[in-house]
């Protein structure tokens, strides 16, 4: 039997994106299952129609704030963990920040979007 640590960071990876993939899957976890909770078991009538949601997010404004941070934790996690595997495959530095670029590029613009989207759908922005 080995002492190997259940985890720890690939060569490339450095300890904080290794942290931030770590935290940010039990983030996912943990805000999954209060999602279903409050979406729906807590919910009137279980699952909700679209006017519903709606209703439901104009109602409790919490609740598009924990589904903006879903989002964003999702993102980030789904991200760092193509990132980990394309680091199998042992680019060159310059691949890897081409890669690294791209990552951040596509991540962003799910969360800006995802966000944007959670403002209109609340009627927040106007």
């Amino acid at each position: 039997m080995t002492n190997a640590p259940l985890s720890a960071p690939k060569p490339g990876e450095g300890a904080l994106l290794w942290a931030v993939k770590i935290f940010s899957g039990v983030l996912i976890l943990l805000i999954l299952i209060l999602h279903f909770l409050v979406n729906h078991y807590w919910a009137p009538n279980g699952l909700l129609s679209h006017a519903e949601v709606v209703a439901y997010y104009q109602n409790y404004p919490i609740v598009p704030i924990m589904e903006g941070f879903f989002l964003i934790f999702v993102v980030a996690h789904s991200l760092l963990g193509v990132r980990s595997i394309l680091l199998d495959l042992r680019p060159s530095p310059r691949v890897l920040r081409g890669v690294d670029g791209m990552l951040i590029l596509i991540g962003v613009t799910a969360s800006v979007y995802g966000i944007w989207l959670l403002i209109r759908v609340t009627g927040w922005g106007g």
